[in-house]
């Protein structure tokens, strides 16, 4: 389980302290979480504080009972916590089978990587010897992080708006993906998002605006009243 307690992060903009995320406070067990709301919330930034990329100015981030709000990004990826960025990291001179190979943790088959891009409705043989650099689309490369997370196999996977930059048909696919994972998981999903279909395939939804947490719960107490009205905008228009 992942708890956050009184989580805040301030930055200083022209000399004036500025507020991202006010004394949050969360528990996310075990499932499928989406967490949403309108555009210049914190939804990013929260993402990316239990990740360890930032640092939350105060307040600490327990992870099955471990209080991993010092360790860095690299320690906590050994702790089990996965992130897919919003615009994905290219590598230039790495091959997709590498990246795959680097996220099991130990030297696996040809056949075994293209297992996991199956997954993600990638043909294995077209992209299992190719670099991560420009020659691949924005899509591709999302759908080839989401197949390093998935094989990673973590307590804790983040996704920041997965549906970014992704066409109609891989969208669908993307649909598919999570929901299988969703089956396999025995840790915790979370997915940023604000598509309809996203967040209704999660078992929580957690809205976050203007810093602070305005609803958590069961998608089907949640989804009805963001549909209807929005948190404050109607925010699931402003990107569908």
């Amino acid at each position: 389980m992942l708890e956050l307690k009184n989580i805040s992060y301030t930055v200083r903009e022209d000399g004036v302290d500025k507020d991202i995320l006010k004394n949050i406070n969360l528990k996310i067990e075990d499932g499928f979480f989406a967490i949403t709301g309108p555009n210049g919330g914190g939804k990013s930034t929260l993402a990316k504080v239990v990740a360890g990329i930032i640092k939350p100015t105060s307040g600490s981030i327990i992870l099955d009972g471990k209080d991993i709000t010092d360790l860095s990004i690299t320690e906590r990826a050994k702790n089990g916590v996965s992130f897919a960025f919003q615009q994905p990291v290219r590598f230039k001179g790495i091959t997709v089978k590498d990246l795959i190979t680097y996220a099991v943790g130990e030297p696996i088959s040809t056949a075994k990587a293209c297992e996991y891009l199956s997954e993600v409705g990638l043909c294995a043989k077209e992209y299992i010897n190719r670099e991560v650099n420009a020659s691949l689309s924005g899509g591709e490369v999302k759908r080839i992080e989401i197949a390093m997370i998935m094989a990673r196999g973590t307590r804790l996977s983040i996704f920041d708006e997965p549906e970014a930059g992704i066409d109609l048909w891989s969208f669908q696919s993307l649909i598919k993906v999570f929901e299988k994972m969703h089956e396999k998981s025995g840790g915790s999903i979370i997915i940023i998002s604000h598509q309809e279909r996203i967040l209704d395939i999660a078992d929580k939804i957690i809205v976050l605006a203007n810093g602070e947490v305005t609803e958590v719960g069961d998608k089907k107490n949640i989804l009805p009243g963001i549909l209807q009205n929005g948190p404050g905008c109607s925010f699931l228009k402003e990107k569908c």
